[in-house]
């Protein structure tokens, strides 16, 4: 970055390392900064910081909330008896955009990864098992993702959950809406056949 004052590229190498940033896409979001107005880089900083300064997780299921709890576990019209469990706030907000989920959730903010010396202990599974014990839910839902953190940590789940009495399920996953089944991996189509239901 030859030809940039310290601070332009200063401002590159800051943006280089949020997620799925590259370096040209790093630099292009820089020079559109500056181009901007004053007011409009301040009105960045300043939402920039507010996240940092009032953005928690809930005490009670662990999203992302602006208080002590979270628009959703406050909703009275959510159905508790219904608790999904994921790994991180952004599948809440996947789960949510999809709609037709009217139950809460619990965030384990991760998920189990021996490799990486990530256990039990290190998620939200105690508070879940706690949760359960208190509010005897009929159903739990386990959405945790499809790879191989996600699948040991919906086993390990299964397994905890299990003596609580309540439904224990898992998502479903197979062929994606709107796409040809030709074009469908072998894992892909096996999983569907294993989740079908009955119509």
């Amino acid at each position: 970055m030859s030809g940039f004052p310290d601070s332009m590229r200063n401002l590159v190498e800051k943006i280089g390392r949020l997620p799925g940033i590259g370096p040209k896409t790093a630099q292009r979001l820089a020079f559109h900064i500056l181009k901007s107005s004053r007011a409009e880089a301040e009105e960045l900083a300043a939402a920039v910081m507010k996240v940092k300064d009032s953005v928690r997780f809930c005490s009670v299921c662990n999203n992302l909330s602006d208080g002590n709890i979270c628009n959703i576990c406050s909703n009275k019209m959510r159905d508790r008896s219904l608790i999904c469990v994921v790994e991180e706030p952004k599948d809440v907000v996947a789960i949510e955009k999809a709609g037709g989920f009217t139950g809460v959730y619990h965030v384990l903010l991760g998920s189990l990864s021996p490799l990486d010396g990530i256990g039990p202990q290190d998620l939200k599974i105690k508070e879940l098992l706690d949760r359960v014990r208190k509010d005897r839910p009929k159903e739990i839902i386990i959405a945790t993702d499809f790879n191989t953190e996600g699948e040991a940590t919906a086993l390990y789940l299964a397994r905890e959950l299990k003596p609580s009495g309540a439904s224990v399920t898992r998502v479903a996953y197979g062929i994606p809406v709107g796409s040809n089944l030709e074009y469908a991996d072998q894992a892909t189509i096996y999983k569907a056949f294993e989740g079908r239901r009955q119509v």
